[in-house]
């Protein structure tokens, strides 16, 4: 267990054992996933990593990097390398190992809580209101079930307190914290002067020897892949439940007859004073305690007002006791049993008790009730109109998908037949390479997989039926077939010089930048143009490259000027002159207690990182290295 939480403990203890498990009757395994796993890819002392889990965490971290990127173009060689994959089973790994100290500190993530993150989020809301349009597109943007989805955000709102507990624990003294804040906060005014490899490249010619001599040594650099053109036919529920009509009054009663589910949960605040009674307390210590509470319960009727500041003096939770007893809101089944009956029994501003739990003896103060309205049925219309068509889509879905399984396949010599029993069009792909392109159908890694087979490519036959998204099949079959193959030298030849020519001018931008650099630290003149002066800090590069702001840096500027050197943005060589230093005199108390939580958090997480691999130590995980190394 985390040395945190039991250090904590007794500080966790009440908070924690009130909320109701569902652990307890379903299993964390069933609470955090659901459906088959696959073929199991990975074992952490008795959990299954399934290749379907895998494969969800590789797209996962895949589109994080294709994000974190932004415009520049990555190569698909490095998402789908053993790198990569290795390192999403490490995530899931590390995952599943912190899941599982959750579970035994007693965390837990409410239905309401989840259901309060997912709507609060500013992409799945439209007008001040959450869409479940909009939640609906991105769960099929991402390939991805309701289900699914909402294990994986509860499995992170469960880890982040006890993530954000090893940064909470850290601590740094204020003299090694004012240093920190006074080199961040460091302004080095700087001047650069630029060496542009373009001054360089009416000099160079590129002979055809060398041109030649490039193309035969670099062959992948000019291979066009394998590609084919398909035709295809796909089945998609969402087309399915276009088709379907809902009546209106249908749609109204499936609202008043689920008044619950389109109703805020009902939540109360409550602040509480615990007596605790220790499970091998004796008659007389129970009694005493019993006492006690009546006399709390007492004065907290007699003076409402005072509830707080009792429960501060003498409540017995130390994890509310120091908020005057606040425990939040809380919704219907959230607590223990006795608890939550009195709470949810009670008006508001009332004071209630003694309740008795495994705890001790519990006052309640009732301060504030909300939610319990419904919403109104416009608002919920399409959502429940959406839901009724892909009700009834479903059953014909499922009909239609083990009918267009079964035509693809006896009738392999065409789509034609799959097409007409299921009412859809043949369609013709453009040319589609083995790479996959996530968020495409046609991308699709498994659709890919399949039209690339001998079954396709060589036997002429239709394609097994994939699912490329929840809810969508696509069958097909080859139209034309491009192998592999390399442009031809006339072809590249202008592009082969090109790239040679800047290769060299940027060889020789460099040079010349070290050489002049030498100069200027010998205090030798340099005729050099140089830019105004900026102050620059490490917060605020002024738009300089990130290998230019390390060496401004890096640079020794205890006397100025001061010069320093590298590579620019576009391939040449930026000469940099320091011309003065300037730190922060005085430190402002917010500034050192926003670098303090930034600092901690970085502890923390290595704290944290240590931490697991201490875990891995003690929890026997076994890797099956050539599922995660295939393709």
């Amino acid at each position: 267990m985390f040395d945190w939480v039991h250090n904590n403990k007794r500080f966790m203890q009440v908070i924690l054992a009130l909320i109701f498990l569902p652990f307890a009757f379903f299993g964390v395994d069933s609470y955090f996933r659901g459906g088959d796993l696959g073929a199991e890819v990975a074992r952490i002392g008795d959990y299954r990593i399934g290749e379907q889990e895998y494969q969800q965490a590789l797209r996962e971290r895949q589109e994080a990097m294709r994000r974190m990127l932004g415009n520049v173009p990555v190569d698909q060689a490095v998402l789908d390398s053993p790198e990569m994959r290795f390192a999403a089973l490490d995530q899931l790994v590390r995952q599943r190992l912190l899941l599982s100290q959750a579970v035994r500190a007693g965390l837990t993530v409410t239905d309401s809580r989840l259901h309060d993150f997912i709507t609060s989020q500013d992409a799945f809301r439209e007008g001040g209101q959450f869409s479940y349009d909009l939640y609906e597109s991105y769960l099929r943007s991402q390939n991805a079930s309701a289900l699914g989805f909402e294990a994986r955000v509860r499995r992170d709102l469960l880890l982040q307190p006890l993530v954000n507990a090893f940064g909470d624990s850290s601590f740094v003294p204020n003299a090694v914290m004012d240093r920190m804040i006074r080199l961040s906060e460091q302004t080095r005014e700087v001047s650069i002067a630029t060496i542009d490899p373009s001054a360089f490249v009416a000099q160079i010619s590129i002979d055809e020897p060398a041109l030649k001599a490039y193309y035969d040594s670099h062959p992948r650099e000019f291979q066009i892949p394998e590609q084919v053109r398909v035709a295809y036919v796909v089945l998609s529920l969402d087309n399915l439940a276009a088709q379907v009509d809902i009546p209106p009054e249908e749609v109204r009663q499936a609202y008043e007859q689920n008044p619950a589910r389109f109703s805020a949960p009902e939540e109360r605040q409550a602040r509480h004073i615990l007596v605790s009674v220790p499970a091998d307390a004796s008659a007389e210590a129970k009694a005493a305690a019993k006492s006690k509470a009546e006399e709390l319960l007492k004065q907290a009727k007699a003076q409402p007002d005072q509830f707080a500041e009792l429960a501060r003096k003498h409540s017995q939770d130390p994890g509310s006791s120091e908020n005057g007893g606040d425990l939040g809101f809380l919704v219907r089944g959230a607590t223990k049993k006795p608890f939550d009956d009195a709470l949810f029994a009670m008006k508001e501003g009332e004071i209630a008790g003694l309740i008795e739990t495994e705890f001790g003896y519990h006052l309640i103060k009732l301060d504030a009730i909300r939610g319990g309205t419904a919403q109104p049925f416009e608002q919920v219309r399409p959502m429940i109109e959406s839901e009724l068509k892909k009700a009834r889509a479903s059953k014909r879905y499922a009909e239609a998908a083990e009918k267009f399984n079964n035509i693809a396949y006896e009738q392999s010599d065409s789509l034609t037949p799959a097409a007409e029993a299921l009412g859809v069009k043949v369609q013709e792909s453009p040319w589609i390479s083995r790479t996959p392109s996530p968020g495409s159908p046609l991308g699709n890694e498994r659709f890919l997989k399949a039209v690339f087979s001998e079954e396709v490519l060589q036997n002429k036959r239709n394609s097994e039926v994939v699912e490329v998204a929840s809810g969508t099949l696509i069958a097909a079959r080859l139209l034309e077939h491009k192998p592999a193959s390399t442009q031809p030298f006339d072809t590249v030849r202008d592009e082969i010089r090109t790239h040679l020519v800047e290769d060299e001018a940027r060889k020789r931008a460099l040079a010349e930048g070290r050489e002049k650099l030498e100069k200027l630290e010998k205090g030798v003149n340099v005729d050099l143009t140089w830019s105004k002066p900026v102050g620059v800090r490490r917060a605020d590069p002024q738009g300089l490259s990130e290998p230019v702001l390390r060496e401004i840096f890096r640079v020794d500027a205890s006397s100025v000027p001061a010069y320093g050197g590298a590579e620019g943005p576009k391939g040449g060589y930026q000469l940099i002159r320091i011309l003065r230093v300037s730190e922060p005199t005085e430190i402002e108390p917010e500034m050192r207690k926003a670098a303090a939580e930034q600092l901690n958090r970085l502890i923390g997480q290595e704290q944290l990182a240590g931490y697991v691999s201490a875990l891995k130590q003690r929890v026997e995980v076994k890797v099956k290295p050539e599922l995660i190394e295939k393709k």
